[in-house]
């Protein structure tokens, strides 16, 4: 049997269905960001109705296609689908040249009558392709767990017939939920917990820091790589790197050593607000997982929280360490985040840091010196990096 040539794809909201009065805005923002997406397919149509999005190919390779749609927030699933005329011999024909192209192994047709009017209802369309296919083949059905699923969609003016159907990422489409900032490392955690928040619709910027000369251009790379990585999930991600060694030294200057992390996340807690408020992001995001370190215990979240007057999002907080490497590996940061490339909180760890540190106390440690104006500075000479899927991130620093 030749190859059947698909004409379209068949897009699926799923969870977007049940936003109520939202629907409209949902739907509209998923379609914007599906052609966003594949704005390089020039030939590509798009017709959006009330529960599918139809992506006529005029003749563009679905392969590509399918591979970027899978990666798309807000997408249920889809289909690779053949538009034609409803009329019941050609269904029959076209689901028959669907069957064959599979040409083994056992199916399933699934009608949904949309059009009312036609003449047969979906039983009785679903008996009659698959009398074809028995005749014809040696393929069987199985209504439980059928090799290939043959859906048919009857409108009124066309129908619809098409192969499997591709599971979408799902969640919501990123942008739908506002903006917030990723304290992005160069660990297994803060990629995960990134793409953890644009599923729930929430756009990302990333915020870094950096400690020159102790951390090597190799490490940044490194972060701007994994920023790449999961910048596919809404085409573009900007990277806010803070030059961070002059006032991490004051910290370990100023302080004692078993508080030194503690004040670190607390200095960094104080910067990322700011930058999150210059860029109208409305939270803070980062990978904190409940008692993997030490400054990831209740007492201190609480003490290094209390800096700040904004929400903080820890989308991995309950999340066991192989559960978030098991996550880091199915989005492909993984084997990035493990790179020996070290951050400025793993080369500065101190020997025995405290696991329950007392806000009074923290306070004390920082009313000796003047670490605002150190703060100012690190904001003042922070560089900004625009990371896509496709792009050289060092082309993008300005």
């Amino acid at each position: 049997m030749e190859h059947i040539q698909y004409d379209h794809i068949l897009v699926r909201y799923g969870e977007l269905s049940t936003k109520g009065k939202n629907r409209k805005d949902f739907i509209k923002k998923l379609t914007d960001n599906i052609r966003a997406s594949l704005s390089a397919y020039d030939k590509l149509t798009y017709e959006r109705t009330f529960d599918r999005l139809y992506i006529h190919l005029h003749g563009t390779q679905p392969e590509e296609i399918c591979t970027i749609l899978k990666e798309i927030f807000g997408l249920s699933s889809f289909s690779l689908c053949l538009k034609i005329r409803s009329d019941l011999d050609a269904i029959v024909e076209t689901g028959f040249q669907v069957a064959m192209e599979r040409g083994q192994g056992t199916f399933k047709v699934e009608t949904r009558r949309h059009d009312k009017k036609f003449p047969l209802i979906s039983d009785q369309i679903n008996r009659a392709v698959a009398t074809k296919i028995l005749k014809e083949s040696e393929m069987k059905v199985d209504v439980h767990h059928p090799d290939l699923r043959i859906g048919i969609e009857v409108r009124e003016e066309f129908t619809y017939v098409m192969a499997d159907t591709v599971k979408g990422a799902g969640g919501y489409p990123v942008g739908m939920g506002g903006k917030a900032l990723l304290m992005l490392s160069g660990g297994i955690d803060s990629p995960v917990a990134g793409y953890l928040t644009m599923k729930r619709g929430v756009e990302i910027e990333c915020i870094h820091y950096a400690s020159p000369p102790y951390t090597s251009s190799s490490a940044q790379k490194k972060v701007l790589d994994l920023a790449g990585i999961i910048s596919k999930y809404q085409g573009r991600i900007k990277v806010h790197i803070i030059p961070f060694t002059d006032l991490q030294l004051a910290i370990y200057k100023h302080c004692d050593e078993s508080y030194a992390i503690t004040i670190m996340r607390r200095m960094m807690y104080r910067i990322a607000q700011r930058v999150a408020q210059k860029y109208k992001c409305l939270a803070i995001v980062n990978g904190e997982s409940i008692g993997q370190v030490a400054s990831q215990t209740l007492e201190s979240m609480q003490t290094i929280n209390q800096v700040i007057d904004m929400p903080v999002i820890r989308p991995v907080v309950t999340y066991d360490k192989l559960e978030i490497i098991d996550l880091a590996r199915r989005i492909n940061t993984y084997e990035t985040s493990i790179l020996p490339f070290e951050d400025c909180c793993t080369i500065f760890t101190p020997k025995n840091p405290v696991t329950k540190p007392h806000p009074e106390k923290a306070e004390k440690m920082e009313a000796g010196w003047d670490f605002e104006t150190l703060i100012d500075e690190c904001i003042e000479k922070m560089e900004t990096v625009i990371v896509t899927p496709t792009t050289s991130q060092e082309d993008d620093l300005f």
